[in-house]
């Protein structure tokens, strides 16, 4: 297996830059596993593809407002700060521009004062903040590097959904539900399960090593209840159908199956990485926007619907010109 065998050529038209209205009539291309059909709809007709008492996993991570900017101490220089995960009171692991600051150097962010502690691996600083109670009040929800359009709307980088802040990207398979698909689910009997998970750096950076198997992966903070974990429990036990709603969710009922079955609540870090060869134990069916190339999103759905399928239809959405990334389509992998 290399990393080079996930890798694609895609179009920069095809690269999203403005969600879809309303956010249901995004298009879902429906792959089915057993036999390597190709359907394509719209997303709000994807109650024609679920069952009563189908379990959908969803993943209630909100975006919280992770950019930051600001000026050095001395020269003056400008200074953009993405906050990646908190590890302490006022302490934050974050990706800093430009990438020669250092331990010891101090930024002015308004009223805010940051000093670099460490420099990491990967680009990576530990910064501490002189008031963590302003980062909120003066950080912008950060967009992927490859949106280039502005967004009126920041709510609109969020799954109706989301409660619990912490992700630096939108768990983005949520992003196509309404209230009202959700309601229409829930009246036909589909379950909803809220999972967290906070999407961290592994979202949008691609994977350097020629051997995915050498990659580092970043580990993301996520969240089980003991509801959750019963009722999926549950589900698997009565043989109900479990579908994820983005590789986030499939990462924490996989790494709470590992933990043991049946399925304890947890809270902790998520360091599970899933490549082609992977037996999946709990998920039975993924939701999932086109992803990166060379990225970690892309291996685990490549493990989920086996690669020879999604190259096929990875080709077919560039052909039949579906929107990809972040505000882009979907696919429904059964």
């Amino acid at each position: 297996m290399r990393t080079s065998d996930f890798d694609y050529t895609l179009p920069r038209e095809l690269i999203a830059q403005t969600p879809i209205e309303p956010r249901d009539h995004s298009r879902l291309m429906v792959l089915s596993r057993p036999d390597g059909s190709i359907g394509h709809h719209r997303f709000f007709e994807i109650a024609d593809f679920l069952s009563p008492g189908d379990v959908l996993v969803l993943n209630n991570s909100r975006v919280m407002p992770a950019r930051l900017y600001g000026h050095r101490v001395g020269s003056g220089g400008k200074v953009e700060i993405l906050l990646l995960r908190r590890l302490d009171d006022g302490i934050w692991e974050a990706l800093v521009k430009p990438g020669r600051l250092g331990k010891g150097d101090k930024i002015e962010i308004d009223s805010l004062l940051a000093e670099l502690l460490e420099r990491g691996e990967a680009g990576i600083r530990v910064i501490r903040f002189s008031d963590e109670t302003l980062l909120e009040r003066m950080g912008k929800v950060p967009l992927p590097p490859y949106i280039h359009a502005s967004l009126n709307r920041p709510e609109r980088y969020q799954t109706v959904y989301a409660q619990k802040v912490g992700s630096v990207a939108a768990p983005t398979a949520g992003l196509h539900f309404t209230p009202q698909l959700l309601q229409a689910l829930q009246e036909k009997g589909i379950l909803l399960i809220f999972v967290t998970l906070h999407v961290g750096l592994d979202s949008f950076r691609p994977v350097q090593a020629d051997d995915p198997r050498h990659h580092p992966i970043h580990k993301e903070y996520c969240e089980l209840s003991p509801e959750a974990a019963e009722r999926l429990n549950q589900a698997k036990m009565e043989g109900q159908r479990i579908i994820c709603v983005g590789t986030t969710t499939v990462r924490v009922v996989e790494e709470a199956f590992n933990k043991g079955f049946p399925l304890k609540s947890f809270e902790g870090w998520a360091s599970l990485f899933i490549l082609p060869g992977y037996h999946f134990h709990m998920a039975d069916a993924l939701i999932t926007n086109f992803h990166l190339p060379r990225s970690t999103l892309l291996m685990l759905v490549s493990a989920f619907a086996s690669k020879e399928l999604l190259d096929r239809a990875y080709e077919e959405a560039m052909k039949l010109r579906y929107r990809f990334y972040s505000f882009g389509d979907c696919m429904l992998i059964l």
